[in-house]
């Protein structure tokens, strides 16, 4: 029995990564049912919100599926009592201590797992009592590690270090790369970009279409001087691009990324003035597809490519 199938009660060790503006209930009721562990984007989410979209996936599916947790944001605490008012069952964390929650989520019987890219904090994971890690490498969408770590070299030195669930993420979107993950040492994969550009994502079409257009080298890691975020290049990656040549300091950078410019490209589909994150695999990515379709496409290219390794 695999290890995550085993963990989270799934079909597949299938993870949708829990997107900012694009993890709606309609994504994660739809991985969920096809085989894979949906997640909730609560990122974007104002409290109630996030309520409403988990009682609307509840409805949509009988699956197992749970939420994304950015440690950060300013909500947490309310967030979380209603993760644990809705009885959900799993909470993946990110972007912060997995110390700080991962004991109150697991002591209402609440599986965690939490979002590194860094030996360092693969040890605190393992300290702080986590279920599983995901080990996200540099090639991801969305926000990022300062070390620029790729996956394949992250996925090994990680599965070195502990011995907990592995999950491995970014630059993972079909059957190979997941087969790949699984030889390096993870025991499943997080998908984030290859489930925006699905019919259930909650991502505005303009987006959607930017991404299966979207070419080698399309996509650059910037804003490191405050969290580095992976983004397809437009009109305002051009003006990041400018300001971090010419040395901008944090808080000059800070003002002209302003409020609501990930909302305002991904959501409200603005190509030029918004912020559009994505991973490097987008270039691998010509179609959208429902994800009944993705996850299909994924297994069956998995297990094909499985039946070739002997020859070698």
């Amino acid at each position: 029995m695999n290890k995550i199938c085993e963990l989270f009660g799934i079909k597949y060790p299938i993870i949708q990564g829990g997107m900012i503006w694009c993890s709606g209930w309609e994504l994660a009721s739809a991985v969920s049912n096809a085989g894979g562990l949906g997640l909730i984007g609560a990122g974007s989410m104002h409290p109630e919100i996030l309520r409403d979209h988990i009682r609307k996936t509840q409805k949509a599916t009988d699956k197992v599926f749970g939420v994304n947790l950015p440690l950060l944001y300013p909500q947490i605490d309310e967030l979380i009592q209603i993760i644990i008012e809705e009885k959900l069952p799993v909470v993946f964390t990110s972007a912060g201590n997995p110390a700080k929650y991962t004991s109150h989520l697991k002591a209402h019987g609440i599986k965690v797992a939490h979002v590194i890219a860094n030996k360092k904090f693969a040890l605190k994971c393992v300290d702080a009592g986590v279920d599983a890690i995901v080990a996200e490498g540099f090639e991801a969408g969305g926000h990022n590690g300062f070390e620029e770590t790729t996956t394949m070299t992250l996925i090994p030195l990680i599965r070195n270090t502990v011995d907990i669930p592995l999950i491995a993420a970014g630059g993972i979107a079909c059957g190979k790369s997941m087969l790949a993950a699984m030889a390096l040492g993870a025991d499943g994969v997080q998908v984030g970009s290859r489930f925006v550009a699905s019919i259930e994502s909650s991502a505005h079409v303009n987006f959607k279409q930017k991404v299966i257009e979207a070419k080698e080298g399309d996509t650059e890691l910037m804003l490191k001087k405050i969290v580095p975020v992976r983004l397809l290049k437009n009109t305002f990656y051009q003006e990041i691009k400018s300001l971090e040549n010419e040395r901008a300091g944090i808080s000059q950078l800070i003002g002209h990324l302003g409020k609501g410019r990930a909302k305002k490209g991904m959501f409200e589909g603005d190509l030029t003035e918004g912020e559009l994150e994505i991973g490097q695999v987008s270039a691998n990515i010509d179609s959208i597809l429902s994800v009944a379709e993705i996850v299909r496409n994924m297994i069956e290219e998995y297990r094909e490519q499985l039946k070739r390794l002997p020859q070698f």
